[in-house]
């Protein structure tokens, strides 16, 4: 349904006045710039949950963006249903936005705090043309029926909700122009656990009673293998490894990877000290040459510092780019 073929995001800072002024004193002054995605390579099949894992300020949240038409890459393309996004236009182009649409990970960010919730499910349907105005209440109940609402109060204003309730609107406002595709970014993370778990079994009984597909964003590792079929981990703006759920947990083949599983909390793991991955994710403005994990990698090898890895098949529909595969 969605493939992202050689993903590339650059944001470039110009020198603002201070430095500018700093130059012509002398000093050096450089563009600077950020290298959030590197070739990322993706895609998602009708009906499956791909769950996207990584640290924070690996590039999720911007391929995400990307994928929901939100920003541009630099470098590549994103293609619905075998279609570039970049060469469809007027209706096409429209009708292929609405298909995919995206759940924030701050609901309170994400909703205009000056609008009714009725407001908010409603605008782009009536816009669209999907209802009319005498069915846009009758639609607006039914929608926040779906999603655990009670449609009593869509009078309200967002901060008149809990925090579930606020994501609870965020996810009928996605649904209301029935798209097919949802990006979720860090849509639970925000929540506490208990009522994770409600926006957790919700998302599940969407995808059962809608055949939605979804992209789900996250760093908790526990979530992602609840929900997805298959797990694409990504480290410093790349792809390292992507296997479907049950493999990937049972037997990660890329050290990140390895790295990521150990340092996750088990129950059935008493009396195990736990250590997070060995130093820091280096600098998206300056990323290492290489692979871009060889600082933090107990296994790195003088190639590694040298020649950055192909990501490429390892076993049926196994996938890691690692050096030592080639051992």
């Amino acid at each position: 349904m969605i493939e992202a073929r050689e993903v590339s995001k650059r944001f470039v800072k110009t020198p603002d006045l201070a430095a500018r002024l700093a130059g012509r004193l002398g000093a050096e002054v450089h563009e600077e710039t950020v290298h959030a995605l590197d070739g990322v390579t993706i895609s998602v099949e009708r009906g499956e949950v791909v769950g996207l894992v990584g640290e924070s300020g690996c590039g999720k949240s911007t391929f995400g963006r990307i994928v929901a038409g939100i920003m541009e890459p630099t470098e590549g393309a994103v293609f619905y249903r075998g279609r570039d996004l970049r060469t469809l236009q007027g209706r096409e182009a429209r009708e292929a936005a609405l298909q995919v649409q995206m759940i924030f990970q701050d609901p309170f960010a994400s909703l205009n705090p000056r609008m009714r919730v009725e407001d908010i499910v409603g605008e782009a349907p009536l816009l669209h043309g999907i209802v009319s105005k005498g069915e846009r209440g009758d639609y607006i109940d039914a929608t926040m029926r779906r999603v655990g609402l009670d449609p009593a109060f869509k009078r309200r204003y967002p901060h008149q909700f809990s925090g579930g309730q606020r994501q609870r609107i965020g996810i009928a406002r996605a649904l209301a122009v029935n798209p097919e595709f949802l990006v979720c970014d860090e849509a639970v993370a925000a929540l506490d656990v208990s009522i994770q778990a409600q926006v957790l079994n919700l998302f599940m009984d969407l995808r059962r009673d809608l055949d939605l597909t979804y992209l789900f964003i996250s760093h908790d590792l526990s979530v992602v293998e609840h929900i997805s079929d298959r797990v694409v981990i990504m480290y410093l703006g790349r792809v390292v490894e992507s296997a479907p759920t049950g493999p990937l947990f049972d037997g990660p083949n890329h050290p990140y990877t390895k790295a990521l599983l150990a340092g996750a909390p088990k129950l059935d793991a008493r009396r195990r000290i736990y250590e997070p991955v060995k130093g820091e994710i280096p600098s998206p403005l300056d990323p290492p040459t290489g692979c871009h994990f060889h600082p933090r990698c107990p296994h790195a090898t003088k190639r590694c510092r040298e020649e950055a890895p192909a990501l490429r098949e390892i076993a049926p529909g196994r996938h890691s780019a690692c050096h030592l595969n080639d051992c």
